[in-house]
């Protein structure tokens, strides 16, 4: 199965490649490109992300790449936003510090059955050495807590800190995305290893999970761009879908 599965990837990476970088990366390529700026050469992310890739078990679909696209984007989200609600530059470059730690640790637990709760637990832990005030480290945590899609969340004590839990979901949300087609699933399938008529089985109901994602993104940018992301995520998984019927039939 898994030479059919790898095949089947090639495919999708081949689909994918025929549609254009998101509208978010062109728009706002200034707060991308701070974000990363940012992430490599304060200490405390360097720190951190070279705690997370010793200890981030790189499979089930949400590994070390899935955690760095969600940290950049998750960063340039929060520039975004504070500009726009007309923060100050001291205000976003500490709280863009703030996300990018919570975007890093925010799957460190994913396999656990309450992930989003053992990985806050797990960031506090991490962190309690960092120069971080308790109200930062809440903020961390909260934003952990939240990251999860079609759960009730947990309310953020300022409405600084719901500004951080927010674009840590948004940011994770981009990933349903093309990702979701080029390397996510694949991961996932490749951990798993279902039976291909199993597999097939769950693909309607997973391309209905991912159209629902559409509704729920919250911050203002992330309402803009975000069902950009995932209507290129549908139209990959569509004609994938298609073709996998037509050239896999004898399997299904």
């Amino acid at each position: 199965m898994e030479s059919i599965y790898s095949n089947i990837q090639n495919i999708a990476r081949r689909i994918a490649s025929g549609h254009s970088l998101p509208d978010f990366y062109k728009d706002h390529d200034t707060e991308v490109k701070y974000s990363k700026l940012v992430f490599e050469t304060n200490p405390l992310t360097v720190k951190l992300y070279q705690f997370v890739a010793e200890h981030l078990e790189d499979d089930f679909g949400h590994g070390l790449d899935h955690a760095l696209k969600v940290t950049l984007d998750a960063g340039a989200l929060l520039l975004i936003e504070s500009r726009y609600a007309g923060h100050n530059e001291n205000f976003y470059k500490r709280r863009i510090i703030l996300l990018q730690c919570a975007g890093l640790l925010h799957d460190m637990k994913r396999k656990k059955k309450n992930h989003s709760e053992e990985g806050a637990f797990f960031a506090r832990e991490t962190l309690k050495d960092y120069p971080f005030s308790p109200e930062e480290l809440d903020d961390i945590c909260t934003a952990i807590l939240n990251h999860e899609a079609f759960r009730a969340t947990v309310e953020s004590k300022t409405t600084e800190g719901k500004l951080l839990s927010d674009c840590l979901y948004d940011a994770d949300k981009f990933r349903w995305g093309p990702d979701n087609f080029t390397s996510t699933l694949w991961e996932m399938v490749s951990y798993r290893n279902p039976p291909f008529s199993e597999f097939i089985a769950h693909y309607p109901k997973g391309m209905e999970g991912l159209s629902k994602i559409k509704l729920t993104f919250r911050t203002g940018t992330g309402k803009k761009y975000g069902p950009r992301f995932i209507d290129t995520g549908l139209s990959i998984g569509n004609d994938l879908f298609e073709i996998i019927k037509s050239d896999y039939a004898h399997l299904i």
